[in-house]
């Protein structure tokens, strides 16, 4: 079995999530993806992150696709980095052919993950282009350093079966959306209407 493995906070999940999961799908010939949705990640602020339970319930909603798994496992084996999630995978399904799946974006800031060169010699990596971000993650602090392990994207079928480190660039999907932008609408939009209701309780103005 050959599954790719998406994992993040998902706060919220989006197309671009979904868009890079299909890519992922037909480009690496997976038989699987599975979503490992983070109760939280360490290099990031996770204040104001919404409870896991919804975030797992919208990325399912989302999805609902019969080769994609939502699945909230970090929080069940209590790990809290990427690498002693996929040590732990790789000790309890033997046989499965893993593949770490991620965005432009997080290739850019990979260096600054815990061990994240034993990630790397732990199973092979497709990276997603993103808008913006694929213009310079190659020439990153991890981009360069496993720019030796870079294989052809006409050899992205076979990545599963290869050895890590092994990493290909997928290029095609180009989406601009980032959960970071709508969870900044998000807190706009409530501010908003936060301050509308201010405003009809001190009778300056009405709503309809």
């Amino acid at each position: 079995m050959r599954v790719g493995l998406f994992g993040g906070t998902f706060d919220p999940p989006h197309e671009a999530h979904l868009g890079a999961s299909l890519l992922a799908l037909k480009r690496l010939k997976l038989d699987a993806v599975w979503w490992l949705v983070t109760p939280g990640n360490p290099l990031k602020d996770t204040r104001g992150l919404a409870p896991l339970s919804e975030r797992i319930s919208a990325a399912r909603i989302l999805t609902a696709h019969p080769r994609i798994k939502v699945s909230g496992l970090e929080a069940v084996i209590k790990t809290k980095y990427t690498y002693d999630t996929l040590s732990w995978l790789l000790a309890h399904c033997p046989g499965v052919r893993f593949v770490w799946v991620m965005g432009a974006d997080n290739l850019r800031s990979f260096h600054r993950w815990q061990s994240w060169r034993r990630i790397a010699e732990l199973l092979p990596i497709a990276v997603v282009d993103r808008l913006g971000p694929s213009l310079y993650a190659s020439a990153s602090t991890a981009g360069q350093a496993l720019a030796r392990f870079q294989l052809p994207e006409s050899a992205a079928a076979a990545l599963a079966d290869r050895r890590a480190p092994a990493w290909v660039f997928l290029h095609g999907l180009k989406s601009p959306l980032s959960s970071t932008a709508l969870r900044a609408l998000r807190r706009r939009g409530k501010d908003g209407g936060n301050r509308g209701v201010s405003r009809a309780k001190g009778g300056r103005t009405k709503r309809k």
